[in-house]
């Protein structure tokens, strides 16, 4: 304390003798000497006591919060590889790291008192406590999955449902599903709780110039992504906690199939050739009845009158039919006007919902059953046949159904032909089922469970449930082919083969979007399809055995935009283009036509109903046809191709203007 003694704390100025000449070096320092090394030594105090409170254990805290990271990722892994036993190994030393991380932070917690900082240890508490409500979750579906693991084709020791006979695993499956549907509520608190987390943390507290803007990029797409897994997960609730009810348990529920040939394009997907009526029993499949789709409509009395576009467009079909009624792009609309008809035939059945399929299920099924499956004597596999160049299974369907009974050289029995014709559809199904479920639970059903999923993702299989709470997780999961409400720019092109024959299967599509925006924000959207038949015309003569499976494919095309879009210029309709309001957006309409050997273009041009404001992202939703499949799509934004892809599912972009 002697050098705070010699300090002169006094007011006086030191004086400077006034025959001293004025010389810097001379100049005595304002500050005694003492007085620095004392600062000094303050400054030095405070520099070691910021080292060992603050950056010390701050650097460790990041040290641990990296480590979890790299724990977290592992775990992550284990699940994308779907290892159920490993993810659960993986998820507890999640937890134990993250733990960790806590304890680290919290030396760290006096700082949340310090203005500036404080705010930043909160944001790290909020992550760290997001964590633990996100690992509470992740753990309890991995539990939950278990005993799933041979059902589901996961890894792991799963075993609930190896012993016993087909029926029995399935029926096994479906009375546990019961007993863990109800963890759905908890995953959901965990999930929400977690949000509520995330939604405390300010991304615009993170500046662009901090790490080159990446963590304020990552904080909002993880509030985002947060949000909307959220937001799916509690409209899907009502599904999931449903679901061993909707597979028959206790009572047996009836199900319309309905098959589209996807080949024959319409607006939900195809066009509707044949249908079944399923029946569940605890999950168990039963085949009830299965049928032409003209046998149906035959049953079908005083017809209403053929809407514009089939009298417009579809030659000598004047009256309404089953077959015809799926003409709204909206899958759900489309059901309810198949059920206005379908409720006045003699062969209705009570059901609990419609399941569509199409031809891309079978072939995927198929191919995933050793590529081998007999039906009725018929074999059938999913490999290239070349008198069509499609899959075989494809070409026999067609041959079976199309060819005309006098020639079918394989039967003399005409009868026996025709309900060979009239059940082919269910036959083969049931011979699907059969062999899937005859098998080993490890050698199919997890690959036909994935596949599934797969092809309800890409819209080759939708629902329409009776139970308004099950489809109202059916539309949250995407599985509905709803058309969709967007705030941005939106397109979805539906097109309706009205006469080309099995023409889908040969013509080749591909679409440009062309977005350009003008200095004061108007959005101008030019969308070019490109059509390309390059195979040759089959021989439509039925009466000498030709199979009539490439025409000219007469093609109703409807565009739709957001509503309020205004329509510039058209190319390449055969008529000319309309445009009107329908399922909240407005649609062009147009229609033009295919030939074999041939290709077709048809352009639009227009423009978006609002203005982007400057340095904006443009969001932009594209909604896939159902039934359609490897159409490529290409995104321009003021000349430069900013997006190229195939187009498997609906897909959401912000594109950069």
């Amino acid at each position: 304390m002697n050098e705070f003694e010699k300090i002169d704390l006094s007011s006086s100025k030191p004086s400077i003798s006034e025959n001293t000449s004025f010389n810097p070096q001379n100049r005595q320092s304002r500050f005694p000497k003492q007085t620095i090394f004392v600062l000094l030594g303050v400054f030095l105090l405070i520099a070691v006591a910021t080292v060992f409170t603050v950056v010390l254990p701050a650097q460790k805290a990041f040290g641990s919060a990296q480590k979890t990271y790299t724990q977290a990722r592992s775990a992550w892994d284990a699940i994308k590889k779907q290892n159920v036993e490993l993810a659960s190994t993986e998820l507890e030393k999640t937890r134990q790291s993250l733990s960790q991380t806590q304890r680290d932070l919290q030396a760290l917690s006096f700082t949340r008192f310090i203005p500036f900082f404080g705010a930043y240890y909160n944001d790290a508490n909020h992550l760290v406590k997001a964590g633990f409500h996100g690992l509470d979750a992740a753990v309890a579906v991995v539990d939950s999955l278990k005993p799933y693991t041979d059902l589901l084709g996961l890894e792991g020791q799963g075993g609930s449902f190896v012993l016993g006979s087909a029926e029995e695993r399935i029926q096994t499956a479906v009375l546990t599903m019961g007993k863990i549907t109800p963890h759905i509520d908890e995953v959901v608190k965990d999930l929400e709780l977690a949000k509520k987390e995330i939604d405390g943390i300010n991304p615009n507290r993170y500046p662009s110039f901090i790490a080159g803007g990446k963590i304020k990029q990552q904080m909002v797409r993880l509030r985002s992504l947060t949000d909307q897994g959220v937001s799916l997960l509690v409209e899907a609730r009502p599904l999931i906690k449903i679901l061993p009810s909707l597979l028959g348990d206790p009572e047996d529920k009836k199900y319309l199939v309905l098959f589209q040939n996807d080949n024959e394009l319409r607006p939900t997907g195809g066009f509707i050739t044949a249908y079944a009526i399923f029946r569940l029993e605890k999950g168990v499949v039963h085949v009830d009845t299965s049928s032409d789709i003209y046998n149906l409509d035959n049953t079908l009395l005083n017809k209403p009158k053929a809407p514009e576009p089939i009298l417009k467009y579809l030659p000598n079909v004047a009256t309404l039919n089953l077959r015809d009624s799926n003409l709204s792009a909206d899958f759900i609309e489309s059901m309810q006007t198949f059920n206005s008809l379908y409720k006045n035939t003699r062969g209705k059945t009570e059901v609990d919902g419609i399941i569509a399929l199409d031809t891309n299920v079978l072939v995927s099924t198929i191919k995933i059953l050793d590529d081998e499956v007999y039906a009725g004597g018929v074999r059938f596999t999913s490999k290239t046949d070349k008198r069509c160049d499609c899959p075989q299974v494809i070409y026999e369907l067609e041959r079976l159904i199309s060819t005309p009974q006098s020639i079918d050289i394989r039967y003399t029995d005409l009868a026996a032909v025709q309900a060979r014709r009239k059940d082919m559809l269910g036959t083969l199904l049931y011979a699907i089922m059969e062999k899937a479920l005859k098998s080993s639970p490890k050698k199919y059903w997890g690959p036909l469970m994935q596949d599934m999923i797969a092809q309800i993702d890409q819209k080759h299989v939708m629902l329409y449930l009776y139970d308004k709470e099950a489809q109202k997780g059916v539309e949250a999961l995407n599985a509905a082919g709803r058309i969709k409400a967007f705030d941005g720019d939106y397109l979805h092109i539906n097109e309706a083969n009205f006469g080309g024959q099995k023409a889908n299967l040969f013509v080749k599509e591909s679409v440009s979007q062309e977005i350009n925006v003008s200095s004061d924000g108007v959005v101008t959207k030019t969308v070019t399809i490109d059509y390309k038949n390059p195979h040759p015309p089959s021989d439509c003569n039925l009466e000498r055995g030709g199979m009539c499976l490439n025409a000219p494919l007469r093609n109703w095309v409807r565009v739709y935009a957001p509503a309020g879009s205004k329509l510039l210029d058209s190319k390449g309709s055969e008529v000319k283009v309309t445009s009107y309001e329908e399922l909240g957006k407005t649609v062009f309409d147009g229609f033009l036509v295919v030939r074999p050997l041939g290709a077709a273009t048809y352009t639009l041009k227009y423009t978006l109903p609002f203005k982007l404001k400057k340095g904006s992202p443009l969001p932009l939703l594209i909604q896939k046809q159902p039934g359609t499949d490897n159409n490529q799509y290409e995104v321009k934004v003021n000349g430069k191709t900013v997006e190229k892809f195939e187009l498997l599912t609906d897909k959401e972009f912000k594109l950069d203007i």
